[in-house]
């Protein structure tokens, strides 16, 4: 493993690591609990929100000139409807919440403390605009007798709820992707995790 390095980029400049970026959501999604059969111009195209969005935030992770790890972040405002609408159902305002997207990172590369830099940085620069409340992201609901789920499968919920965050069950929103096997796209629930920054 080489010497490790990270990078940074905002609004329009994240359009620069959308290749790497997209091999490495493919990569790391294909994987239970998202099982997700990802394309390239797919991911570019689901990636337009982030450049488009003057406040998003990228921090990646490479080895050499291999992207390993990546985390996203963009205001709840500039997110798209399927996004925001639980938050609107809640009453709560979106200037006031930071949509935290992808947190990813290859096998190999875990346990070396990048989970929690991926929060610290998002988190960090969400502190920066002096209004936002709370920072969320979400996760797929798989049932538990799901047949890809691996024996050894453990999910990440001890995790966040040790980074502060807590489960929202009345936050959801039903997102569609192509399942590895499938020939055809279907609808996931995904709920919702909330953190009240200081």
């Amino acid at each position: 493993m080489a010497q490790l390095s990270c990078i940074t980029k905002t609004g329009a400049l994240i359009t620069s690591v959308f290749e790497d970026l997209a091999q490495l959501r493919i990569a790391v999604f294909n994987a239970f609990p998202y099982l997700y059969e990802g394309s390239i111009d797919y991911e570019k195209e689901y990636l337009k929100v982030y450049s488009e969005s003057e406040n998003a935030f990228l921090f990646a992770v490479y080895d050499g000139n291999k992207m390993v790890g990546a985390t996203t972040c963009i205001p709840l405002t500039d997110e798209t409807p399927e996004v925001q609408e639980p938050f609107i159902n809640a009453g709560i305002e979106l200037e006031s919440v930071f949509y935290f997207g992808e947190s990813i990172l290859l096998p190999e590369y875990r346990g070396l403390g990048l989970g929690h830099r991926f929060f610290e940085e998002r988190e960090t620069h969400a502190r920066s605009f002096g209004t936002c409340k709370i920072t969320s992201f979400c996760s797929v609901v798989r049932e538990e007798n799901h047949p890809l789920k691996p024996s050894d499968y453990q999910p990440l919920d001890k995790f966040w709820i040790k980074r502060g965050y807590q489960k929202e069950p009345l936050l959801k929103s039903n997102f569609e992707w192509l399942d590895i096997g499938e020939s055809q796209p279907t609808q996931k629930e995904m709920i919702y995790w909330t953190k009240q920054l200081s």
